[in-house]
């Protein structure tokens, strides 16, 4: 099977996306940015085939999802993403804005739970 390079829309709209970033996507960004969570490496709002996942590090196979007042309408559409993720070999982290909002640190430690590493 031919691989399939995303389109010229969407490429577009991951980099509205960067720009366009809500506040716990910009605070959570910070926290992810230049490998300081185990120097690992995550690039946000990224491809991965028809999706863009908000966060993602290559090396530990991990999408990490920001999930705002708008995913409570979307749930079907968040599943089915998951689902699709999954079944590339990725594991999925969900997590509220609140919780960005409200516990960052806990917040960095279930990612480095979930990356597979340990975190203080």
């Amino acid at each position: 099977m031919p691989k399939q390079y995303p389109s010229k829309h969407m490429i577009r709209r991951a980099r509205s996306l960067r720009q366009e970033s809500t506040p716990p996507e910009e605070l959570l960004w910070l926290a992810l940015r230049n490998g300081q969570i185990a120097d690992l490496k995550f690039r946000r709002q990224h491809l991965i085939g028809p999706f863009i996942a908000d966060f993602y590090c290559h090396s530990a196979k991990l999408v990490v999802e920001l999930d705002g007042m708008s995913h409570e309408e979307r749930m079907e559409h968040d599943f089915e993403r998951t689902k699709y993720l999954q079944q590339q070999g990725l594991k999925v982290f969900r997590v509220t804005n609140q919780d960005v909002m409200e516990d960052l640190e806990a917040v960095v430690r279930g990612i480095a739970r979930e990356a597979g590493v340990k975190w203080d």
